[in-house]
């Protein structure tokens, strides 16, 4: 069974593409999140503000998706991204820098 997930791509006012991700990320769906970070143009801003879980096989698409995406995060996914690396390779909106 694919655990729920909505992901909307949009366009930022600045150009930027985005893609707002909604639910959880596990690996169920990671094939329609990988889909749609490798259709998107450009780089790519990911919203992960609104994901309430995310387990490793999500983490591994946004790994190998790390040359190209932003990612904004919740306060809640803010320690997977760190603890996980992501955040040492990627720009993350949301985690505060010490």
């Amino acid at each position: 069974m694919t655990t729920p997930l909505s992901l909307t791509p949009s366009r930022r006012s600045d150009g930027a593409t985005l893609l707002t991700v909604v639910g959880e990320i596990d690996m169920s769906n990671t094939d329609a999140l990988a889909s749609a970070l490798d259709t998107a143009d450009g780089p790519v801003v990911v919203d992960l503000s609104a994901v309430e879980y995310l387990d490793s096989a999500g983490l591994s698409v946004l790994f190998s998706h790390s040359d190209r995406i932003e990612v904004i995060a919740s306060s809640l996914l803010a320690p997977v991204l760190s603890v996980s690396g992501l955040a040492d390779l990627v720009t993350v909106h949301g985690i505060d820098s010490p």
